[in-house]
């Protein structure tokens, strides 16, 4: 378990999580989910007559993070695999003599740790979907006010054809409102976790299945049809969308890092006194861009330790549950920084639409080939089309080639030949793109 109060302390945290979200991982936010999660079971049982009323008001009244010291729980966990049995005990002896029995009654220490980790998962989400949030009203603004702005296309590595930074920046916005439809679905249905020793329920009688629906209510969790321990489904979906988040972001920020290269220019990372070099004074990092690139490729290997933990044993697992903790709180952080970062490279993004058209013009109309060839088409043929625009891209000059070829001017005019190889006139449906992507923001009521 992490020792540290929040996973931003220290020298490197701050580098890949964000403080609001950070706040809601730490080991005393851990710590006051499993309190909750506690005291919501004293409830339930007490709301199903299985435990008296008074015993469970005490419970309560000791369910208080302040009164409990994570670092010594951390410790203590280590003779029984987890923190839950340490915690149950320090909560038994804080509460009157008469409530003891019916502490942590009918439960394991998964249902506890699993349930305290969907808590932790739902209340970092608010922040994290905040800082998303942000970053989708960043990335529609861009799209919006360059929908117009041609540059050049790179498929490849290579220059391709014309396209527009408004649709390269609705391609980002797709790919983080997907993102985020997916990981408000996930946090929407991770459900409390209530099965006792095996599953069964028994220490409940009869009441189980409704000790453990008045137990997610106390919580706002959704309860499930029958306890998940060894069914870990829902939390491959929600590691699946923090993955696709990072992904997500990760997209976003390669393309920023490539096109503020300086051989590129196209675009650079704002913020005053950001980006600095140790060595090199005249140096501008782009800093997001990398930091949320870092977060994006230690996301896979997170999502894979939880998906490779989720085939377990009968109806307990012996390691794989205990797996999942740490790389889901990772997942967590990583994600968290990732969208906040996203949001603030996209806010301060300097675009440089001159610099774009210069880039685009450097080949000297090279990228206009295919269109050159779609002219040509219906009056000698696609292949043929094809090879004399071939022919002209081999000399120096690709304007005065295709001029000065025969069978070229045979069918096109000189105007013709100029309209052909004005980007303007080969973004075909970019701007219905880009409407179609800003569409799908206000759709999706963000």
């Amino acid at each position: 378990m992490r020792l540290s109060s929040s996973p931003s302390d220290g020298l490197l945290g701050g580098l890949s999580g964000v403080p609001d979200v950070d706040a809601e991982l730490g080991d005393p936010a851990l710590l006051r989910a499993m309190l909750d999660v506690e005291a919501a079971l004293a409830q339930a049982a007490a709301d199903a007559g299985v435990l008296p009323a008074p015993a469970a008001a005490a419970i309560v009244a000791q369910c208080h993070a302040e009164r409990y010291d994570p670092a010594a729980l951390g410790r203590a966990a280590d003779a029984a695999g987890n923190p839950v049995v340490p915690l149950v005990r320090e909560l038994t002896a804080a509460v009157p003599e008469h409530a003891r029995p019916w502490v942590h009654v009918g439960a394991t220490s998964q249902d506890i740790l699993d349930t305290a980790l969907v808590l932790v998962a739902v209340r970092a989400s608010g922040p994290l979907l905040r800082h998303l949030d942000a970053a989708v009203d960043a990335a529609a603004r861009l799209a919006d006010a360059h929908r117009n702005t041609v540059l050049v296309a790179r498929t490849l590595g290579q220059q391709a054809a014309p396209t527009t930074f408004g649709l390269k920046a609705a391609g980002w916005l797709i790919g983080l409102v997907e993102a985020r439809h997916r990981l408000r679905q996930a946090g929407a249905a991770q459900p409390a976790q209530l099965g006792g020793a095996v599953g069964t329920l028994a220490a409940f009688g009869p009441t189980g299945p409704e000790v453990a629906e008045r137990f997610a209510a106390h919580l706002g969790l959704p309860a499930s049809p029958l306890p998940w321990h060894t069914r870990r489904q829902p939390r491959l979906d929600l590691a699946a969308a923090l993955g696709g988040l990072l992904a997500a972001a990760g997209k976003v920020a390669l393309d920023v890092g490539l096109l503020a290269q300086t051989e590129i220019g196209e675009v650079a990372e704002g913020g005053t006194g950001r980006g600095d070099s140790s060595a090199m004074p005249h140096k501008r990092n782009p800093v997001d861009s990398i930091l949320i690139g870092a977060a994006a490729r230690r996301g896979p290997g997170l999502v894979a330790t939880l998906f490779a933990a989720a085939v377990q044993e009968h109806e307990r697992a012996a390691g794989a549950w205990h797996a999942e903790w740490e790389p889901l709180l990772d997942l967590l952080h990583l994600a968290g920084g990732a969208a906040a970062r996203c949001a603030r490279m996209l806010a301060g993004l300097q675009v440089r639409p001159e610099r774009m058209r210069e880039n685009l013009d450097a080949t000297g109309g090279l990228v206009l080939a295919e269109a050159v060839a779609a002219r040509l088409a219906p009056a000698v043929g696609r292949g043929t089309a094809h090879d004399l625009v071939t022919r002209a891209v081999a000399e120096p000059s690709f304007r005065a080639a295709l001029l000065a070829d025969p069978e070229i001017r045979a069918h096109l005019s000189e105007a013709e030949i100029d309209e052909a190889l004005d980007p303007y006139r080969w973004l075909g449906s970019a701007g219905r793109f880009v409407d179609r992507a800003l569409a799908s923001v206000r759709g999706a009521g963000g």
